[in-house]
């Protein structure tokens, strides 16, 4: 391949992550858009901002996409520009200015919960591309991100975890990484090892859910504890506090959720998060999932807060 041939492959793949950053699913519109402009440099393309009105968010905005995704950020909020440029700065300005600019957070920890919450909803596959890849160039480990699609597995089920997976190893192979996959090895007993493990991230009420399905489903208690608590939640490759980020994420963009996430926001407090962490986690998905399932994920949280004589202020 040459070095012109290079330079189009480059931007065909930025232009396919077409509306990567938040949810935009037109790549192959955009990449028949830009098309014409394919030979030209995509490095010249990322290091200047596409004409915007000059305003501190879109600044810091620009700055912030510039840090979490190097060159490819820039590349697609330039492929807005010839149908949607209103679009691509509404990206930078609030996505990036406002929302990824916020305290609480550290960039690993955002994108952590943004790849949760495009792996939750499922549908995604272009833009989790996207979030896997400035994942990566954030500074988090492969074993993490495959982690953290494992983990949602007892949320979402099987079918949205892989085909994450898949999304996520066409971006190692892009990237060329390697890794050695973790396997569980763990002989202790599923049950004991998942009820231990569900009181140290509950509490003692963890248990009491699982009591009360005895009268009606008593299988399915069992299989909370020994496959979401002993297999998955088990694995060491994953601390507890981003394990729960990353449900908290997820189920605030799987939407519907209320009463799980009563459990898990008070879990995410368990392990050391503060409430206004948590409330960053939830407005961090805001332009993944959009405002009302934030909000309605800030409703249970204010309700949690309240009954722990706490507040995210």
């Amino acid at each position: 391949m040459n070095e012109s041939q290079k330079k189009s492959e480059i931007t065909r793949r930025a232009t396919l992550a077409g509306s990567a950053l938040i949810g935009i699913g037109a790549a192959d519109s955009l990449l028949n858009a830009t098309s014409a402009t394919a030979s030209s440099s995509t490095a010249s393309t990322a290091s200047t901002a596409p004409t915007a009105p000059e305003n501190t968010r879109y600044t810091r905005g620009w700055e912030a996409l510039r840090e979490a995704s190097g060159d490819r950020g820039a590349s697609v909020i330039e492929s807005l520009k010839d149908i949607a440029p209103d679009l691509g700065r509404f990206v930078v300005e609030f996505a990036y200015g406002d929302i990824f600019t916020r305290k609480g957070l550290d960039l690993r920890e955002r994108e952590l919960a943004t790849v949760a919450a495009l792996a939750a909803q499922g549908g995604a596959a272009p833009q989790l591309n996207f979030h896997i890849d400035a994942a990566l160039h954030v500074g988090v480990r492969p074993t993490e991100i495959i982690e953290a699609l494992i983990h949602i597995v007892p949320f979402m089920g099987f079918p949205r975890a892989i085909n994450a997976v898949t999304v996520a190893r066409t971006v190692f192979k892009d990237r060329g990484v390697t890794f050695e996959p973790p396997v569980m090895n763990d002989s202790r007993d599923r049950y004991q090892r998942g009820a231990e493990k569900l009181v140290e991230i509950d509490g003692e009420h963890g248990l009491e859910v699982i009591e009360s399905l005895k009268d009606i489903a008593p299988d399915l208690g069992r299989f909370v504890v020994e496959f979401t608590f002993g297999d998955v939640y088990y694995r060491p490759w994953l601390t507890a506090k981003k394990r729960q980020i990353v449900t908290v994420a997820a189920l605030t963009a799987f939407g519907d959720t209320a009463p799980q996430l009563r459990v898990h926001i008070g879990a995410m407090l368990n392990v050391g998060w503060s409430p206004a962490q948590v409330v960053e986690t939830l407005i961090q998905v805001v332009p993944y999932a959009g405002f009302p399932r934030t909000l309605n994920a800030i409703t249970v949280a204010r309700e949690v807060f309240k009954e722990r004589n706490t507040s995210a202020r």
